[in-house]
């Protein structure tokens, strides 16, 4: 019996040998609480949560089969990587499918939604190529980086889903801004948006997406209509107070008064339910993540790693932020997920695999003697 388990336990050790296991636990307590807060959402309706806890498997996979591949090898694979996952993306405007245009593609058991990958096969590309080129990054690196970043948002524009274009120019632009770009680049990409504005409202959006930015602006002038969803999200939000109703308690989600609350608006519901403690512990945890990874990159010994690191603890960042301020009514909703406490597959997939190229760079740090 020892030497079983011992065995086991040099099995155990050689598994998790790549695995950054301050993050790894962050992670499943994250993954836990989802879980449990799914629960609760979808009415103790088990399969659901079991299907996430499938998906969440899948995702511990395929971070750990990325968190044993070097960095170097990571470098040489990124360009084939990243042409893979444009692939899709074609596909998709093809044989799509979605409520409001096309973003996903039935397999039939289920569903991928082929931008998610930009988010992880992005940022290693423009790493890729800044990795190639003199630092502090010039004009013309600057012009190929964007045009790498505007490639794939374009084709995400044109599904339409602009949340999921958003954040994958958002991880993009990240590994430019950890590459040395100036400030006043970023504020000329503002400026430019700023600009073309009036033509996008006019000529690009669609009606649901001006209804969005409306609603934003005046949520109390349809609150039957538009407006319903981020009032009853803010209801919910509300009457959590401190402590919460208790789990299972929640009214806003269990009377369906609270739409979406799967995905979308699931952070509304821990809100409600666990009150200011559960949300302070999820953001704590959640903040956790994000300074493990910028310290993952700082202590990278290339260029690559550290770009690739930083970018995808930034980009994990501006989801947390742009689906609390979602629901919370201090941005336009845009149909983002909250990190692995959202109902979806691909996205939990997806955000786990980035996270295991982190731990990548961390785990085959090369050593030098001092």
């Amino acid at each position: 019996m020892r030497q079983i388990l011992r065995w086991l336990f040099d099995l155990l050790v050689r598994f998790a040998r790549t695995l950054d296991l301050p993050l790894l636990g962050a992670l499943l307590a994250l993954m836990v609480i989802g879980l449990a807060v799914l629960y609760s959402a979808a009415d103790h309706a088990m399969g659901l949560v079991v299907r996430q806890g499938a998906f969440f498997v899948a995702g511990l996979g395929v971070m750990w089969a990325l968190s044993r591949v070097p960095p170097n090898q990571l470098r040489n694979w990124t360009p084939f990587v990243f042409g893979a996952s444009l692939l899709p993306l074609l596909l998709v405007l093809l044989i799509g499918t979605g409520k409001h245009g096309r973003h996903w593609i039935n397999l039939g058991v289920v569903y991928v939604q082929p931008a998610e990958l930009l988010k992880l096969s992005l940022p290693m590309m423009v790493a890729w190529y800044l990795d190639r080129q003199s630092l502090p990054p010039r004009f013309r690196t600057v012009l190929v980086a964007g045009l790498l970043i505007a490639v794939p948002t374009g084709l995400i524009l044109l599904q339409p889903d602009f949340g999921t274009a958003m954040l994958v120019a958002t991880s993009g632009a990240f590994a430019l801004y950890l590459a040395g770009l100036p400030w006043w680049w970023f504020g000329m990409a503002f400026g430019a948006v700023a600009a073309i504005a009036p033509v996008a409202w006019f000529w690009l959006l669609r009606p649901y997406q001006k209804d969005r930015i409306l609603t934003f602006l005046n949520p109390e002038s349809d609150p039957l209509g538009t407006g319903w969803n981020i009032i009853q999200s803010k209801i919910a939000i509300g009457a959590g107070g401190l402590t919460g109703k208790g789990w299972g308690q929640g009214s806003q989600s269990h009377l369906n008064y609270l739409p979406e609350h799967t995905t979308d608006f699931i952070f509304a519901v821990l809100s409600e339910e666990f009150g200011w403690m559960g949300v302070a512990t999820v953001l704590a945890l959640y903040l956790f993540v994000i300074g493990r990874c910028l310290w993952i990159a700082s202590e990278a010994r290339d260029g690559y790693s550290r770009l690739i690191a930083g970018a995808l603890g930034l980009a994990f960042c501006v989801y947390v932020i742009v689906n609390g301020g979602m629901i919370s009514g201090l941005l336009p909703v845009v149909g983002v997920p909250m990190p692995l406490l959202s109902y979806g597959g691909t996205s939990a997939v997806s955000l786990l695999a980035g996270l295991g190229v982190v731990m990548a760079v961390r785990a085959h740090r090369p050593v030098y003697a001092r």
